[in-house]
């Protein structure tokens, strides 16, 4: 039986640097670190994700998939900038980049917008890693921008079956259901990402409007409906995933039912969106924006390592 840590000494003391490194930029911003439950009564409903579902006190619950729900109460009721660096959960997700298990950097700032976000995460990011190596300056470029210059495609009026048929012509899917945000997100990560965040860290912006998720949307410079957020990568890797954060009750509660429609259709596991987070946006939540970084993949950049196992000191390994 093994069981020997899988992380060497080295990098769990630049773990605990990166950690250090974090907290001190945050603590110079005057940003509280909070601490949110990571077993809760509600699961994520997004249909892309999968809850690990647990028993306590013989009732289901759920471990997290982020802090966002708990965190939009606290900031619901005291307005302010907050952040968490703590542990989340996602089932199904093993691979040299996936850990069920992981670690989750996650803030929100109230009064910033989506773009002025961007610009903080890029100087965090370069911040942590200089533990290890220095970073060129962070790029910035629109959804829109990348799928033209690697696919030459618009993917904001391209009409869903013209999509759907240039995605069949250029993957092997096995199956022709695909919905329009299935076709966008191979698309990207056959063609796009692997472009993205070679040399530092590259970020992606401006959304269409099928892929909002939790963000607001609103009409671009050239007349398109676009999903205010962003996604950022470094060294091939995604890294973080960024909102202008909605703030309308009713909207989010039609996101939580269109998301519950689709698990129906697509025969998932149903999950209720949680009725506290419409509260608390009912109550008001303030004008604000919010970030989710990986940060056992912040390391690895860092480190110039290729799997998430040499960053975890005990990485879940099925026996």
């Amino acid at each position: 039986m093994e069981w020997l840590p899988s992380a060497e000494l080295s990098v769990l003391t630049a773990r605990a640097a990166m950690a250090r490194r974090v907290r001190q930029f945050f603590l110079e911003r005057d940003i509280l670190e909070v601490e949110v439950p990571q077993l809760d009564l509600f699961a994520n409903t997004d249909p892309n994700m999968t809850t690990i579902t647990a028993s306590c006190d013989g009732r289901p619950v759920y471990l997290q998939t982020s802090p966002e729900y708990c965190m939009k109460r606290l900031l619901a009721r005291d307005k302010i900038s907050i952040y968490s660096l703590a542990k989340a959960f996602r089932d199904g997700e093993i691979s040299a980049r996936h850990n069920p298990e992981f670690t989750m950097l996650e803030w929100y700032r109230v009064g910033l917008d989506w773009y002025q976000l961007m610009q903080e995460v890029a100087e965090l990011v370069s911040d942590a890693v200089s533990i290890k190596k220095i970073l060129p300056a962070a790029t910035f470029t629109s959804y829109g921008e990348v799928f033209a210059e690697y696919l030459a495609v618009n993917p904001h009026i391209i009409s869903d079956a013209e999509l759907l048929a240039f995605t069949h012509a250029r993957i092997e899917t096995g199956h022709q259901d695909l919905t329009r945000v299935e076709c966008l997100d191979l698309l990207f990560s056959y063609f796009i990402e692997p472009h993205l965040g070679t040399d530092g860290v590259d970020f992606v912006y401006d959304y269409p409007a099928c892929m909002a998720a939790l963000a607001v949307v609103e009409i671009d410079d050239n007349g398109h409906a676009v999903a205010r957020r962003f996604e950022a990568f470094i060294f091939g890797r995604e890294l973080a995933n960024g909102y202008q954060e909605l703030t309308d009750a009713e909207e989010q509660a039609e996101r939580f039912a269109a998301d519950e429609a689709l698990r129906l259709a697509k025969k998932l596991p149903l999950y209720q969106g949680d009725p506290r987070l419409i509260a608390a946006l009912k109550h008001g939540l303030p004008i604000c924006s919010g970030v989710a970084l990986g940060f056992d993949r912040m390391l690895m950049a860092a480190l110039d390592v290729d799997n998430i196992e040499q960053v975890l000191a005990f990485p879940y390994r099925p026996q």
